[in-house]
């Protein structure tokens, strides 16, 4: 599910880039694909914002890093995500996210956000004055860790009086933020869409399991996530980890996004996540509504549950699949725009 905003839109001769990329956890490596399919296409992003996933992904591309990330997260597989979870005993998070923050600042390294080479806005929410706060400058792994902080999930960040949790809350689709960016089309990629049907990842990936992009220059696919056959397993230690440490387990964890809500019993992450997903999704309809982007980019929330990480490498070639798409419609109608000028 992708599209344009208009069949043409203005400013449609440059490739400056604004990017948007929306919240959505697991989803939102796809983002990891829109970029990439961006840069193969010769588009220069100019500026970058960011929530949550959205916002790793972007501070990670701004960074010059996103080949590493990439590399490892398709190598994760269900046990190497499993071995990231460290289980917070406090009352405010069941997670710490010392360990994942760890593994992307190893990566990053110590750098602000006001040295990286492309402007880039991470977005969090302030519980104590309940409203959004905008990471322009700063550390940018403070950043990333305050705008991933899923409220009941991953313990918040006391920043002086403030108490801050995933910009999700507020504003999973951060569009505004890129209106006044040096880009000559805005873009925006929602990994919480609605659809009229519960469709799968499977369904939406192209059947010769490469991008049109790829089959233009000739590569081949990247090949199968072999970590698909485990997940069963990781979730299942999941449970049991999570028991040992007196959490109530989420007993479905591998039935997110498979299309059985209806069936599914469900557990308190479960409950906590599929809550987040639908208020985000609204708000991202209203973030669109409101300020409307050149290139709209949308991953259905059906194709996957939010923490379903060892999918990447599947999530990645969705988002290059569906860019792919949305470019080509974009420069069709590029040639067309041109041949009306030359005619008039």
């Amino acid at each position: 599910m992708n599209a344009a905003k208009s069949d043409c839109p203005a400013g449609l001769s440059g490739k400056r880039i604004a990017l948007t990329l929306g919240s959505g956890g697991a989803r939102g490596y796809a983002h990891i694909g829109v970029i990439e399919e961006l840069v193969a296409r010769g588009y220069e992003i100019t500026a970058i914002s960011g929530c949550s996933m959205g916002a790793v992904i972007g501070g990670i591309y701004a960074a010059g890093k996103l080949d590493d990330y990439r590399e490892w997260v398709e190598g994760l597989g269900s046990f190497g995500v499993l071995r990231l979870l460290d289980f917070s005993f406090g009352t405010m998070g069941a997670m710490h996210g010392r360990k994942l923050m760890g593994k992307i600042g190893a990566m990053i390294g110590e750098v602000n956000i006001e040295d990286l080479p492309i402007a880039f806005t991470a977005v969090a929410t302030d519980l104590t004055r309940q409203r959004e706060v905008w990471f322009q400058k700063g550390p940018l792994l403070k950043a990333i860790r305050a705008s991933i902080a899923i409220p009941g999930i991953f313990t918040p960040i006391e920043d002086g009086p403030r108490l801050l949790v995933d910009g999700g809350l507020l504003n999973p689709l951060p569009i505004i933020s890129n209106v006044s960016a040096d880009a000559d089309l805005v873009m925006a990629v929602n990994v919480t869409a609605s659809s009229s049907s519960l469709v799968t990842l499977e369904e939406l990936l192209p059947d010769d399991e490469s991008t049109c992009s790829e089959r233009r220059r000739g590569e081949g696919d990247r090949g199968k996530d072999e970590s698909e056959e485990l997940s069963w397993v990781g979730d299942m230690l999941t449970r049991r980890w999570l028991r040992s440490a007196g959490k109530e387990a989420d007993r479905d964890l591998d039935e997110q996004g498979s299309g059985g809500l209806g069936q599914r019993e469900w557990g308190r992450l479960a409950m906590i996540l599929t809550s987040f997903d639908i208020t985000q999704a609204a708000l991202a309809r209203y973030r669109v509504a409101g300020c409307p982007p050149d290139i709209l980019i949308e991953v259905p929330k059906s194709v996957c549950g939010s923490f379903e990480f060892q999918r990447a490498r599947e999530l990645v070639r969705l988002g290059r699949h569906l860019t792919c798409q949305a470019l080509d419609r974009l420069e069709t109608c590029g040639v067309v725009t041109e041949q009306e000028r030359i005619r008039n």
